[in-house]
């Protein structure tokens, strides 16, 4: 008798029912396969390692809750704050926490900034949000990538920073350096009068903190923009003094 075999990504509390995927050509496991995981958003990467969804709610919709707690998270959730998610078992909520793990084991700090395409290759899987997220780099003496964090999660077209929240962090690293970047939901990349402002009160915050403020890179789904690389360090730097 054929007994049939389970998921090893399956337990009680992840039966599911049917789901609703792409067809053919845009299912994310072809297109992986196709055009390789850089092609991939982080919502159809984590679909995938789902592999189903659970009991009313497709694998794509759960993977964009867990993207969202994620995103509010500034390190790794535990295990407990997985699970209030409806419906979601311990064997994928382990299995996710676990290839979290794994990833910051092997490569979080094998990353190095050197120019600002390497803070848009840090951050650039963010770009498809609808919300903006205000994200801090920390970095060591030799601009070795400590963490990478979202700071703040914002409205559909802006987000409030304060230098305080954008700082925290970073010290608590013994930081050396900070970079900093935040998307553009609409896809515009020029600098706000606001995201002026949150530059130069940050780079006014770093000083005096004793932290080299290295760029606010601004970017999208197809570009970047970079104050430092755009050379406006010099000119925000005439600006009169500004409170947030």
């Amino acid at each position: 008798m054929n007994t049939g075999t389970l998921n090893p990504l399956m337990d009680n509390n992840d039966r599911h029912t049917k789901q609703t995927e792409p067809s053919g050509k845009n299912r994310p496991r072809e297109r992986l396969l196709a055009r390789g995981c850089q092609a991939l958003s982080d919502q159809e990467l984590l679909s995938i390692l789902l592999n189903t969804g659970i009991r009313g709610k497709n694998v794509f919709s759960l993977a964009a809750e867990i993207l969202e707690m994620l995103d509010r998270n500034k390190g790794i959730p535990p295990i407990k704050d997985l699970l209030r998610i409806g419906g979601l078992g311990q064997t994928k909520a382990c299995a996710i926490v676990a290839l979290l793990e794994f990833g910051r084991r092997r490569w979080e700090r094998a990353a190095r900034v050197h120019k600002p395409g390497d803070v848009y290759n840090l951050v650039r899987h963010f770009a498809d949000r609808k919300q903006e997220r205000f994200i801090a780099v920390s970095l060591n003496g030799a601009h070795e990538v400590i963490a990478v964090r979202v700071v703040t999660i914002g409205l559909v077209n802006r987000t409030m920073v304060h230098p305080r929240e954008v700082f925290s962090d970073p010290l608590q690293d013994r930081a050396s350096a900070v970079c900093v970047a935040h998307n553009h939901p609409s896809g515009k990349l020029e600098p706000s009068s606001e995201d002026n402002n949150i530059t130069l009160a940050l780079r006014r915050a770093a000083r005096i903190l004793g932290i080299n403020f290295l760029d606010h890179v601004i970017f999208s789904e197809t570009g970047y923009f970079s104050y430092a690389k755009e050379g406006l360090f010099k000119t925000l730097s005439k600006t009169p003094r500004i409170t947030l």
